[in-house]
């Protein structure tokens, strides 16, 4: 279990696990008012939480898979990623993807965050890559 400081300067509760296995904590809109996202329209959400994250690890800000299918609502940059040295406050890009209007409304479970631990990479210049089977097979290479 890894320990993760938080502050919430919002209304909402802290992000919890729905099941004893769930890999994301819900994130909830800390809105006043209700904030209508109109087709194609995107909308930083904020949620009263700041988080100091323990080195080696990241937070990953991912759609809700209900909103997304029964709504067209996406996070806009997916996942959105929260390195382990930002203190500032979490913040959820959504984008309404559908043809009709969308509310968000005060309290309303908006995303799932990921807590995920992280490599960094020392990149080595050279003048060749290994051979592999797929080769520079690129999208779709691998077939249906």
């Amino acid at each position: 279990m890894v320990t993760v400081k938080i502050i919430n300067k919002g209304k909402q509760p802290l992000p919890a696990y729905a099941t004893p296995q769930s890999a994301g904590m819900d994130l909830r809109a800390n809105i006043d008012e209700p904030v209508t996202l109109r087709p194609l329209q995107r909308r930083l959400i904020p949620t009263g939480l700041y988080i100091a994250l323990p080195e080696g690890y990241e937070a990953q800000v991912r759609p809700r898979s209900g909103l997304a299918l029964k709504h067209g609502i996406t996070v806009l940059n997916t996942p959105g990623t929260i390195d382990a040295d930002y203190r500032g406050e979490i913040g959820v890009v959504l984008v309404n993807l559908s043809d009709t209007d969308f509310t968000v409304n005060p309290g309303e479970r908006i995303a799932q965050m990921v807590v995920a631990r992280y490599e960094q990479v020392d990149m080595l210049v050279v003048e060749q890559l290994d051979e592999t089977e797929r080769g520079a097979g690129g999208y779709g290479h691998t077939g249906v």
